[in-house]
C-alpha cells in the first residue's frame, strides 16, 4: 500500500463514513450554519442601515450646527451694532449735557464776575467820592483860612451853579 493509492476497502469505508458525516451535517449542521450565516447577514445589514442613518443624522446635525453658528454670528453682529449705537448715543448725550453744564457754569461765572465788578466799581466810586470830599475839605480849609476867601469861594460856586442850570 502506498500513500497515493489507498486500498479499495479503505476507500469504501471512507466513502461510507463521508456519506454518513455528510448526511448528519446536512440534517443537523448545515441548517444551523446557514441560519447563523443568515443571522450574521441580517446583523450586518442592520448595522449598515444604522451606520447610514447615523451618517444622515450627523449630516443633519452638522447642517443644523452651521445654521445655528450663522445665526449666532448674525446675533453677535446685531448686538455689537446696538452696543456701538448705544455708546454713540450716550457719548452724544454726555457731550450735550457737558456743554449745557459748561455754558451754565460760564453764565454763572459771568454773572458773578459782573456782580463783583459792579460791586468793585461802586466801592471805588464811593471811595473816590470820600477821598474827593476829604481832599476838597483839606484844600478848602487850607485855602479858606480867612472869612473873605470863604465868601469869595461861595460866590464863585453859586455863579457856577447858576451857569450850569441855564
Amino acid at each position: 500500500m502506498s500513500l497515493l493509492t489507498p486500498d479499495s476497502g479503505l476507500l469504501f469505508w471512507m466513502v461510507i463514513v463521508f456519506g454518513i458525516v455528510f448526511v448528519i451535517l446536512a440534517k443537523y449542521g448545515f441548517p444551523v450554519i446557514t441560519r447563523m450565516v443568515d443571522e450574521r447577514k441580517q446583523y450586518i445589514d442592520k448595522s449598515l442601515l444604522a451606520a447610514r442613518e447615523a451618517n444622515e443624522q450627523l449630516a443633519n446635525i452638522k447642517a443644523d450646527s452651521e445654521m445655528i453658528l450663522a445665526k449666532a454670528h448674525e446675533e453677535q453682529a446685531r448686538i455689537l451694532n446696538e452696543a456701538v449705537a448705544t455708546r454713540e448715543r450716550i457719548l452724544k448725550e454726555a457731550k450735550t449735557q457737558a456743554q449745557v453744564e459748561g455754558q451754565k457754569l460760564l453764565d454763572e461765572a459771568k454773572k458773578q464776575i459782573q456782580a463783583e465788578k459792579d460791586s468793585a466799581i461802586s466801592d471805588i466810586r464811593r471811595q473816590v467820592a470820600v477821598l474827593s470830599v476829604d481832599i476838597a475839605e483839606k484844600v478848602l480849609r487850607k485855602n479858606l483860612d480867612d472869612e473873605k476867601e470863604q465868601m469869595e469861594m461861595i460866590d464863585r460856586l453859586l455863579d457856577e451853579l447858576t451857569v450850569s442850570k441855564d
